[in-house]
Formats: C-alpha cells, sequence, structure tokens
C-alpha cells in the first residue's frame, strides 16, 4: 500500500506536528487537522516514517497484535482539495492551483516548493488560498469534497459544462445563511448552498432528475483510495464533531506484565534483534521460527542485560508461543476482572520485582467510612491507550459495528498508541451493602430503568444492548464527584485524571464493585505522588464526605435534580455540567449514566442515595 505515495514532503515540524496523544485520539487516522496554512488528513500508519514501539501483551494479544507503537514521524495526505483564493474568488481543486503554479511561478520557488506545500497562494492575487468549509462525509465512514462542479449545475438545472471554472461569493444580495453563499461557474450556471446541509438534501436531488450523480464517491483520503459507495451523503462542516469519531481503548499495565525484568529485556538491542528478525518472517513461519531460536535469543539477551536465562525465557515463550484465547472485548468482565485483581490485591507481587505497577494496601479501619470495602494506593501505573479505528457521523464500539472503518492493513502487526505513567487510588465497595440499598429502595431501580429505557432507543444502544444497573449508576456518578472535589483539593486539573469503572457481579464472571481513579496526563503532572497523597487515611475521608455533601446542591437545581432525561440521548438524570459532568478525556461513557439522586437522594425521595449516611 505505501508504494502507492509519489511524493513525500517533509514539513515544518514547528507548525505542522501534534502531541503523541492528539495523533491517538482526536487527529488520529483518518481525522483532519487544522494546520496554520492548510488542512491536512493524517494517514494509515503504514505511511508514517517514525515510530517507537511500546509493548504490552496482555493489551496485544486482546486486540489480535504483536506490539503497539507510538507516532514520532507521522504522515498525512492533502485533503480537503478544494480551496479558493479569498480576493479573486476563484474556486478549484488543489491539483489545478498547483498546475498553474508550476507554470507561473519561479523556477527557484518550484525548486524549493515542486508542489506548492510550503506557501499555498494565488499567483494572480499574491493571497493565501482558503480551504473549503465543508465537505461530505457518510455512515460508512468515507468522507469526501463537496460536489461543487455537480451542485452548481445541477441547482442552476444546466448541464455540467466541459471546462468549469468556478468563483465562490459571499454575502450574496446582502443576504444572510446559506442563501448568502454562492457559486457561479464560467458557463453561467449559479447557486447558492441552500439546502446543502438536508439531510436527505442529495437523495432528493437524484428522485428529481431520475439520475444517481449524488452518491457517496467513497473518500478514504488517509488511505488515499475510494470505494464503491450506495450510500446518500451529509454535508458537514469541516470542524464538525461528528466528522471523526475515534474508537480508543485503554488498559492498564499489571503484573506479571509489569515486572522490571519484563521492562528490561524490551529494551535491550538483542530483543529488538529478534523483533526484526520475526518482523521479516512470513506470517505462516513465524511460530517455528520462534520455537527455533528462542533458547538463542535468551541466552543472547541474558548476556546483554545480566540476568537469568531461564527467567528470560519463560517471560519470552509467554510473550510469543503463550496460546491465548481469540481477540477478547477490552472492555469486557474477562479483561477488566484481571485488573481488578491486581488492584485489590488478589494477585500478590514481589515488591522487589516491580516495575510499572506499585500497590499500597491500607487499613481501612482507619478511614471510618460506610460502604468502603478497601483502599489500595497504586504509586505506579502504566496506561496504555490504542487507537483501532474510527467512524463518522454516528459512534461506533468496535470493529462490528456498521460504520467503524480499520486505520491500518490486516498484515500491520501494531496500532498507533500512547502511553502515560502516572498513580492512582483504588476504592473497593462492599457488594452485600449495595444489594441491601438496591433491595430496599424501589425507587432506586426506577430511575435506573428510566436511563435503560432512554439508552435502549439511543443509536448505540439498538446496536449493543446493555442493561445499566443502580450499582453501575452508583459507581460512575461517585467517581465523576471524586474526580471533581480531588480537582478542588490538590489542585489536579480535572482533565489530568481519570477514571476506571469496575462494576460485574457473579453470573458475569466475577463479582466486582470499586472504582480506578488516576492520572492520565502524559505529561509530569501527578508523577510525585500527589494523587497517592489524597488517598491515605489523613485526607480520603474529608474529601469523600465533601465530595458527597456538595453534590446534594446544584446551580441548576431543581431543574437538575427534577430531571427525567438530560445530556447526550437522555442517558443522565441529575447530572449537568454544573454538577456531575467532566471533560470528556476523563470519562469512559462519554458522561453518561450518571445520577446525583443514586448518591445523595431527590427532593422527593431523600431516603434512596446510597451515600445519605455521609450527609
Amino acid at each position: 500500500m505505501a508504494e502507492q505515495i509519489k511524493d513525500k514532503i517533509s514539513l515544518n515540524r514547528v507548525t505542522h506536528s501534534v502531541r503523541a496523544a492528539q495523533a491517538v485520539m482526536q487527529y488520529g487516522v483518518g481525522a483532519m487537522v487544522d494546520f496554520p496554512d492548510q488542512t491536512l488528513v493524517t494517514a494509515n500508519p503504514e505511511y508514517w516514517s517514525g515510530t517507537a514501539k511500546i509493548y504490552d501483551d496482555r493489551f496485544a494479544k486482546a486486540l489480535g497484535v504483536d506490539w503497539f507503537a507510538m507516532p514520532t514521524n507521522i504522515s498525512y495526505t492533502r485533503f480537503p482539495e478544494w480551496y479558493f483564493c479569498p480576493k479573486c474568488r476563484k474556486f478549484q481543486p488543489l491539483k489545478k492551483w498547483v498546475s498553474e503554479y508550476k507554470k507561473r511561478a519561479k523556477t527557484k520557488s518550484i525548486e524549493s516548493d515542486e508542489h506548492m506545500v510550503k506557501h499555498m497562494q494565488c499567483l494572480n492575487c499574491y493571497q493565501d488560498l482558503v480551504v473549503a468549509r465543508i465537505v461530505t462525509v457518510c455512515e460508512r465512514g468515507h468522507i469526501n469534497d463537496f460536489p461543487w462542479v455537480k451542485w452548481v449545475h445541477r441547482k442552476a438545472r444546466k448541464s455540467v459544462c466541459g471546462n468549469p471554472l468556478l468563483k465562490f461569493k459571499t454575502g450574496a444580495s446582502g443576504t444572510e445563511g446559506l442563501e448568502g453563499l454562492s457559486i457561479s461557474c464560467s458557463c453561467g450556471a449559479s447557486a447558492t448552498l441552500k439546502g446543502a446541509f438536508d439531510t436527505e438534501g442529495f437523495e432528493k436531488l437524484d428522485k428529481e432528475s431520475r439520475t444517481e450523480e449524488f452518491h457517496c464517491e467513497g473518500g478514504h483520503p488517509h488511505k488515499l483510495i475510494k470505494e464503491k459507495c450506495a450510500c446518500y451523503p451529509r454535508t458537514v462542516q469541516r470542524g464538525s464533531s461528528s466528522v471523526y469519531f475515534p474508537v480508543v481503548y485503554s488498559s492498564l499495565v499489571i503484573p506479571p506484565y509489569a515486572d522490571k525484568l519484563n521492562a528490561r529485556i524490551e529494551k535491550s538491542k538483542a530483543f529488538a534483534n529478534c523483533i526484526t528478525i520475526i518482523e521479516d518472517e512470513e506470517p505462516e513461519d513465524r511460530i517455528e521460527t520462534i520455537k527455533k531460536r528462542l533458547s538463542k535469543w535468551a541466552e543472547k539477551i541474558a548476556l546483554e542485560i545480566g540476568n537469568d536465562k531461564t527467567d528470560i525465557e519463560h517471560i519470552l515463550y509467554r510473550k510469543w508461543l503463550e496460546e491465548t484465547d481469540d481477540e477478547i472485548d477490552v472492555s469486557g468482565v474477562k479483561y477488566r476482572s484481571e485488573e481488578y485483581s491486581a488492584l485489590s490485591g488478589e494477585v500478590s507481587t514481589s515488591s522487589g520485582a516491580l516495575g510499572d505497577f506499585s500497590r499500597e494496601n491500607m487499613n481501612i479501619v482507619e478511614y471510618n467510612l460506610p460502604h468502603v470495602k478497601s483502599i489500595s494506593l497504586i504509586d505506579k501505573v502504566r496506561v496504555v491507550n490504542a487507537l483501532i479505528g474510527f467512524s463518522r457521523i454516528n459512534p461506533v464500539m468496535n470493529k462490528t459495528d456498521k460504520g467503524f472503518v480499520h486505520i491500518k492493513e490486516p498484515d500491520t502487526r501494531w496500532y498507533p498508541a500512547y502511553e502515560v505513567r502516572g498513580e492512582g487510588i483504588f476504592i473497593e465497595l462492599e457488594q452485600r451493602d449495595i444489594d441491601d440499598w438496591i433491595q430496599e429502595n424501589p425507587m432506586v431501580i426506577k430511575r435506573a430503568k428510566h436511563i435503560n429505557d432512554y439508552y435502549a432507543a439511543s443509536f448505540i444502544g439498538k446496536n449493543h444492548p446493555r442493561t445499566i444497573t443502580p450499582k453501575f449508576i452508583m459507581l460512575h456518578t461517585l467517581a465523576h464527584l471524586l474526580i471533581k472535589q480531588l480537582s478542588f483539593e490538590c489542585g489536579y486539573s480535572i482533565s489530568s485524571l481519570s477514571e476506571r469503572i469496575y462494576c460485574a457481579e457473579e453470573d458475569d464472571g466475577k463479582q466486582m464493585a470499586g472504582i480506578f481513579i488516576y492520572t492520565a496526563s502524559g505529561d509530569s503532572e501527578g508523577t510525585l505522588g500527589g494523587l497517592v497523597r489524597q488517598g491515605r487515611s489523613d485526607a480520603f475521608p474529608s474529601i469523600l464526605r465533601k465530595a458527597i455533601r456538595n453534590a446534594q446542591t446544584c446551580s441548576n437545581d431543581p431543574v437538575c435534580i427534577l430531571s427525567r432525561g438530560q445530556g447526550r440521548e437522555s442517558l443522565n438524570l441529575a447530572a449537568c455540567h454544573a454538577c456531575g459532568l467532566l471533560p470528556e478525556t476523563c470519562c469512559e461513557e462519554r458522561n453518561g449514566f450518571l445520577d446525583r439522586g443514586l448518591i445523595v437522594g431527590t427532593f422527593t425521595e431523600k431516603n434512596i442515595g446510597f451515600w445519605k449516611e455521609l450527609l
């Protein structure tokens, strides 16, 4: 696939760079990035010229890859292709602008910038070119330029001329909105953008003329390809939130994958040589090659890092030869239960062997808090976040969803990712107390049913049936309230903290009732023990009590507390931006499934709050 690229041009690293986290989240593969002088699309990882390997064997096996890679030198493709001059108003695709540039620019300019990448300008007016504001997207994940030529001629009821030359004007005839944006062609055809954003606008145009001109063109600019597509696209603003929904999975690196020896092996030169050999092998030959060379590889690594060969061979076997189940849901109970066991201390590890994971068990008696079974301080933790795909128009959750777009070729054995190292507080609650609370309060079940009904009617709910339990809503809301209070108490920015909710029953495979709040920032914030310090017995009880008491009131009450559905697709009850919502980078559920009523009660049902004893 990479051989399709004919010209690779280096961009200014200062003006055309994004952080590693951005390259995996909002500016990931397939997303448009607005740089100072142009808009580009992040290309498929096969085109990237620089990456740094990230290892998390448990996570990699769950996603069916060998490792992850943090981008260090990203490739982009040009999209949108339509640009106009703000002075003469000429409006045409980039290939025509570049063609004119090559004919008229000075030789030195062409030698230094052959494809007009460094300075995009109109050579008639010497004005910087401006990218088109709108594009079209479809539910299958395609994105294309707005069909400017077809639109202006169809609206003018004319056939497309042989050499369309467009001009883009604003404020036509003193009108505002879309009627004030007009496009005219040299053949005399002219039209405004009125109706361009109608949901079924393109389909209606084809029905009127009994043609199929306005079907989606199937563009995947990140792959440099176009596919056949039977959908009718929708027109959206280039910066609209519906243009790009990344599908990002995250995982905690836990024992035994987090020990020091594992990290030393992965950083050794001998291990890097092993990876190179494995990469060069054909997929069907890799296992046999590993089996034949495993002992020698372990010996070479042992000589380099000075550890016992047997231990190294065991780790290499676990990495490459240990049989596992097929790809599993990384947000499912089975995967999460392994993290839960590590966070709660069910899995014991020798402190001397720890590298990226360190846990301190606290004496819960010193906290004097109801319903809290245990508190663990996680002094060290590594979190890997991987981009596996994206969608447009509607968000999706996994590879099987309609509209999911893969961001790599099948033969590519890694996903783009970034990692953060930080700390956290794990709070485990008493399951028996939760069960009693639900049984004694029918209103708790009724409030959860409201949220379940809204979820079942939502786009994601129709594709992913799920029961949202009162227990989950309570745990999730508690996590949000604690994150807000921790931000006030210890000076963390809210966006530097994140949550992981562990909620399941015995019938699911393992009973879990806990929340993990951890630093999720990619910089140095939160790595010096500030969050862990707030989890000790002389600080955390006060923080929890304040979080619960502050949840009693909201500046939007009584509207908020009496709500029967608010927020995204009405998936919250008593929770709004003034009380329960967080930046979306903090939340696993896109700020859904929240209700202060299950924490502190409501005006009419004061006794249904699980934490009423702390009020």
